[in-house]
């Protein structure tokens, strides 16, 4: 029993993915409603999916910390180990597709790049579509190690007398 207890480490990645995957997500849309509602209202959704974009970030490189202290954990359980590869591989990718996003947009907000600022709007968007497919991709991947493969769950024998 004691084997269940909260603090193994291989627990927290589990509990800090999902902030990452709401805000993301949450920010891709705020952006998109910005892109096609009228100018008036355009600037709530804009700061919001700023907002949720900056924090969101943050949280993704958290997330890719605790991953990779469950990965020394998780991988000698599993039967096919390349699957928890390319969900790493897939979680780097949009967290750095997600980093350049934020970082364009903290560079229109602070007056930096002087190009054309609905150009650079159009490029966050696509980065932020882009990232989004990887975020769906990662976690299709993590469900995989987690439900397909039982990485970082406890599997009860078959009389579940630990119980």
């Amino acid at each position: 029993m004691s084997d269940l207890t909260f603090w193994r480490t291989e627990i927290w990645h589990p509990l800090s993915v999902h902030f990452p995957i709401a805000l993301l997500t949450f920010a891709t849309v705020a952006k998109l409603v910005a892109l096609f509602i009228g100018p008036s209202s355009s600037v709530f959704w804009k700061k919001m999916g700023s907002f949720l974009l900056y924090i969101g970030c943050l949280a993704a490189w958290v997330s890719i910390y605790t991953g990779d202290m469950a990965d020394g954990i998780v991988s000698r359980k599993l039967c096919d180990p390349t699957v928890l590869k390319d969900h790493e591989n897939a979680a780097y990718n949009l967290t750095y597709i997600f980093s350049a996003a934020a970082l364009l947009d903290l560079a229109i907000l602070l007056n930096l790049i002087k190009v054309k600022l609905k150009l650079l709007s159009v490029l966050i968007l696509v980065l932020l579509l882009v990232g989004s497919g990887y975020l769906i991709y990662a976690g299709h991947l993590g469900a995989r190690v987690v439900y397909d493969q039982a990485g970082g769950v406890n599997v009860p024998t078959s009389d579940c007398a630990g119980f």
